[in-house]
C-alpha cells in the first residue's frame, strides 16, 4: 500500500507488450464489456457529456481515443438508439491488435473503426462534438498527454468537448478492484490480463491533484465514482 502514495510510472501492463499471450489478449478485450460498465461508469459520462449534444434531426459525431476492443463506443450507441438519438462514434487505437478484435465483431450501426491517432485525424482537420477516452490516460507520460490534451483541442474546435476518464489512485480503489474480482480469477475473469492489469492500471494512476498539476489552460478536473477522474475541456464543462 506505500507504494500507492506515488504514481508507479515504471510499471506496465502485460496485454501492452508486444508478444504478450494472444489467446489471454482476446479474451481480456472480450471480457472489458462485462468491466468496464463496473470500473468506467462510462453511462454516467454519455448521460452527462454525450446526451444532451445529441439530436433526433441530425447525426452528431463522438470519437473514442484508445477503444481497445470498442465496447464502450458499442455502448454509447446502444443508448443512444434507446434513447431515439442519432449518434456516430468513431473508435481509433493504433494497436493492430486491438484494431483487428474489434473489426472481426458484429457490426453495430454508427460505429466507425479506426487504426490510427489522435494527431492524425487533427492533421486531418476532423472534428466532432465529443472527443472521449477510457482508461487512456495511466498509459501515457508527460509529453504524451500534453499532445492529446493538444488534439482534443483541435478536434473538438468549434462548440465541442473533450472529456478524458480515468482510474484515480487510491487505497480504497485498489483494495476494491483486488477484492472484488478475486472471486472472478477462476471463473469469468479466468485466461485473461484483466485482474493483474487492473491492478497495475490503479499503481500507475494519478490523484486528482496530480492530474490538476499537469494541464495546460482552459482544463480541469472533475472527481468521479467509483474512484474515477475526468479531464475536461470546452466551453461548457
Amino acid at each position: 500500500m506505500r507504494s500507492l502514495r506515488t504514481r508507479d510510472d515504471e510499471a506496465r501492463e502485460l496485454m501492452d507488450a508486444p508478444d504478450c499471450d494472444p489467446v489471454m489478449l482476446e479474451r481480456t478485450y472480450a471480457q472489458f464489456r462485462r468491466v468496464n460498465p463496473v470500473v468506467s461508469n462510462a453511462r454516467a459520462t454519455y448521460r452527462r457529456w454525450i446526451r444532451p449534444r445529441l439530436s433526433r434531426s441530425a447525426t452528431r459525431r463522438v470519437l473514442d481515443v484508445g477503444a481497445g476492443g470498442a465496447d464502450v463506443p458499442r455502448a454509447l450507441l446502444r443508448w443512444a438508439r434507446a434513447d431515439g438519438l442519432r449518434l456516430e462514434v468513431t473508435a481509433i487505437d493504433p494497436d493492430e491488435r486491438a484494431f483487428e478484435w474489434a473489426s472481426r465483431q458484429p457490426s453495430v450501426p454508427g460505429l466507425v473503426l479506426r487504426r490510427t491517432t489522435s494527431a492524425e485525424l487533427a492533421d486531418a482537420d476532423e472534428r466532432f462534438a465529443v472527443v472521449t477516452s477510457n482508461h487512456v490516460l495511466h498509459h501515457l507520460d508527460g509529453r504524451e498527454l500534453g499532445a492529446l490534451l493538444a488534439d482534443s483541442e483541435r478536434l473538438a474546435t468549434g462548440g465541442g468537448v473533450a472529456v478524458h476518464g480515468d482510474i484515480e489512485r487510491s487505497r480504497w480503489g485498489y483494495v476494491g478492484f483486488a477484492a472484488g474480482t478475486l472471486p472472478f480469477t477462476t471463473t469469468l475473469l479466468a485466461g485473461s490480463y484483466i485482474r493483474a492489469d487492473g491492478l497495475t492500471s490503479i499503481r500507475r494512476s494519478h490523484t486528482a491533484a496530480e492530474l490538476a498539476s499537469m494541464l495546460p489552460p482552459g482544463w480541469r478536473v472533475r472527481r468521479g465514482f467509483p474512484s474515477r477522474l475526468e479531464v475536461l475541456w470546452g466551453a461548457d464543462v
